[in-house]
């Protein structure tokens, strides 16, 4: 056999041997020199001896064996996964020098440990690869498929802006997760207020319909939010902004006269109430009543009856009055008036609020204006008809008829909103 065949026959053997050790290369040292020239041979072995086996392709077997594990294989996105190559070998005496990581995203590092972390950009799957390189330059790969879930897209369609007392609808039923799972809807009509009072505003759950109906009847701005929940618990928050606008209403102050008109028969002690309320939605301004009582049958022979009738009004005002007869020829009355109880109001004007009803407790509750409200109580009393001349000893007229005319003027508020 020539040397250079031996030579070759070296270097098929040692590819096979994990060292190449110093005497396997001596004795085929000596099978060489006896074959050949002992010049030529002595050459070969200088050069084996000074770099062991170079040029021998993958002689000594120093790949290394790359293994890669991780703490989860299904995230959603934005969340972390931690990877671990530590269970990566190499052949003695070689050692590990570093991991390249590609994480499959655009996403690449390399480290000097054998783990790492990684929170993903894009939704899908990722095959994961880490590069294992020794200090032979020897390399390996491993690779793992990690799903990333994506959270819900939100479509929301709801007003820029209601009026006050009305009703926003906000729809969220468009909505979708990528993936195609059912989703979960969550309201929360106020981020600033906390409905469930347990000391977090941000946990409310208002609703959780996909359509939500939303009654406001305060003027500003409203700020809520949407999150929608997937089968994975991937969650997309949504935050949404509702102005709430004043209403306009126009003020008209309509002048009116309430009549109250009784009659009736008492007699000496007795008493009958009559109660009305003049004031409902109104102001009252002034006020005339007059109690006036039938004549005697014989006035001259029998003297006039007398009554009172007196008035209470809820609000906390009390006056009185006793019949009486100026003159022989008129019946016996009495009389309560009462001028200037409340001013006139300006009327014919606009006014912003958020409801007709609150505009109307505003304007009829002003201070120094609210003379008059509440019930009227009228008290009429028989309180001299006896003792008249007696006939044959009995009194011929032991009471008398009264009748009793009440007015009272009132401004009565009338309130339209304007525009649509």
């Amino acid at each position: 056999m020539s040397l250079a065949g031996d030579v070759h026959e070296l270097c098929q053997t040692a590819k096979h041997r994990t060292l190449v050790q110093q005497p396997y290369i001596e004795k085929h040292y000596m099978t060489a020199m006896i074959r050949s020239n002992k010049y030529l041979a002595s050459l070969i072995i200088l050069s084996l001896l000074s770099v062991p086996l170079s040029g021998c392709s993958g002689l000594g077997s120093n790949v290394p064996n790359a293994s890669v594990s991780a703490d989860q294989m299904e995230v959603n996105l934005g969340e972390t996964v931690n990877f671990d190559a530590r269970e990566s070998t190499t052949p003695s005496p070689t050692i590990i020098d570093e991991f390249q990581w590609d994480f499959d995203d655009g996403s690449t590092k390399t480290t000097k440990q054998g783990i790492t972390s990684h929170a993903f950009l894009n939704s899908g799957y990722h095959d994961v690869e880490v590069t294992v390189l020794n200090d032979d330059g020897e390399i390996d790969r491993a690779s793992i498929s990690i799903f990333v879930n994506a959270p819900p897209t939100i479509v929301l369609d709801m007003p820029t802006f209601i009026k006050s007392g009305e009703t926003a609808s906000l729809d969220a039923s468009s909505s979708y997760d990528p993936e195609g799972a059912s989703i979960e809807y969550i309201w929360d009509f106020n981020i600033f207020s906390d409905s469930n009072n347990d000391g977090d505003p941000t946990n409310d759950a208002d609703s959780n319909m996909p359509v939500a109906e939303l009654l406001i009847d305060q003027a500003g701005n409203r700020t809520g939010s949407i999150s929608i929940v997937d089968d994975k618990g991937a969650i997309s928050t949504m935050n949404w902004d509702l102005m709430v606008v004043s209403r306009v209403f126009n003020i008209i102050w309509e002048e009116q006269t309430i009549e109250l008109n009784r009659n009736g028969y008492l007699e000496q002690g007795e008493s009958t109430v009559i109660e009305h309320e003049p004031g409902i939605g109104a102001r009252i301004i002034q006020l005339n009543a007059t109690l006036t009582l039938s004549r005697e049958l014989i006035p001259i022979l029998l003297p006039e009856d007398n009554f009172t009738l007196s008035l209470d009004i809820q609000s906390g005002w009390s006056t009185f009055s006793s019949t009486s007869q100026d003159n022989i020829t008129e019946n016996t009355s009495a009389s309560i008036d009462r001028g200037n109880m409340n001013t006139y109001p300006e009327s014919g004007y606009t006014l912003s609020a958020d409801s007709k009803e609150s505009l109307e407790e505003l304007l009829l509750n002003q201070a120094g204006e609210r003379f008059g409200q509440g019930t009227w109580s009228w008290t009429i009393t028989a309180d001299q008809c006896d003792p008249d001349l007696p006939v044959d000893g009995v009194d011929p007229d032991q009471g008398n008829d009264w009748d009793l005319e009440v007015t009272v003027v009132v401004m009565v508020l009338r309130i339209s909103e304007v525009g649509p």
